[in-house]
Parts: C-alpha cells; structure tokens; sequence
C-alpha cells in the first residue's frame, strides 16, 4: 500500500509521523520515486493529519484545497526503500490560508524532500473560502496540546 503503509501518529510536539514505501508503480526512467509521487505523498500526509487530528466537527464543516506547493529536492529513494514522512502546520493562518511543512528522510534520517504547502480553507456548506478560526487549528498545536495533558 502506497498511502502511508507503515504505522502513523503524532508526536508530543503535534508533528504527524507516517512511512511510505516506494513500490514498482512510483519509479521513473532514473530508478527512483517520480516527482509526482512525491507530491501525492505530500498530500497524503496533510489529509491523513487533518482526518488524526482536527475536530469531527471542523471535519464535516470543512476541507482543504492546495493553493501552492514550494518543494526542494535533496535526494531520493529506490524501489523497496522506505521514507519517513513527518508534517506539522507552522505559525498562524492567514485569513483562509494556512502553511503546512511536510519532511521526507531515509533510513538514516537524512532528509531528502521538504515542502512549504499553502493550503486553503472551504465551507462545505457553501463552497466557499473559509476563515481559517484559531479553534480550528488549536488541536494542530503543540502547545494546545501539552496544555491539555
């Protein structure tokens, strides 16, 4: 399964951890994960974050669309590797807009992709941008939660 196939969490600091194998399907002509792969596995972890960890509430109410990827390349992985994916929302939304960081690195924790993704908040309801409110990014926070331990 390419989908995040190793086990998944979030940590103390409220960073979400999960692994990816690279599998046939994600190999290009150089012998290692595609670009597109990696973009898709960027978006799986936002998803898979938000669905761990926002509110069943702010879950029904909202979703996400990518307004900008900014991606820096440091290496990669063969078919068969695994990379450890982990991801946390940085600093504090901008009206609709919130950045997500999301860092892929190799059994040796060297870090191989790194991402700064814009994303932006949609009402269900209306299919419109939504202002992104600060009880809607609370869980996502690491202070919030070491607060409520």
């Amino acid at each position: 399964m390419a989908d995040g196939d190793g086990p998944e969490g979030v940590t103390a600091q409220n960073t979400f951890i999960r692994t990816f194998t690279a599998f046939p399907e994600h190999i290009d002509e150089l012998g290692h994960v595609n670009n597109t792969v990696w973009v898709q596995w960027i978006q799986d972890m936002a998803t898979a974050h938000w669905d761990a960890v926002a509110r069943p509430e702010d879950r029904a109410a909202f979703f996400w669309v990518v307004v900008r990827h900014e991606i820096d390349y440091r290496g990669n992985i063969a078919e068969g590797e695994v990379v450890s994916a982990s991801t946390w929302i940085e600093g504090p939304a901008m009206g609709a807009k919130s950045l997500r960081r999301v860092e892929f690195a190799d059994a040796h924790s060297k870090r191989l992709v790194s991402a700064a993704t814009t994303w932006a908040m949609i009402d269900r309801a209306t299919g419109r941008l939504a202002r992104v409110r600060p009880e809607v990014l609370a869980p996502f926070r690491a202070e919030d939660l070491l607060r409520s331990s």
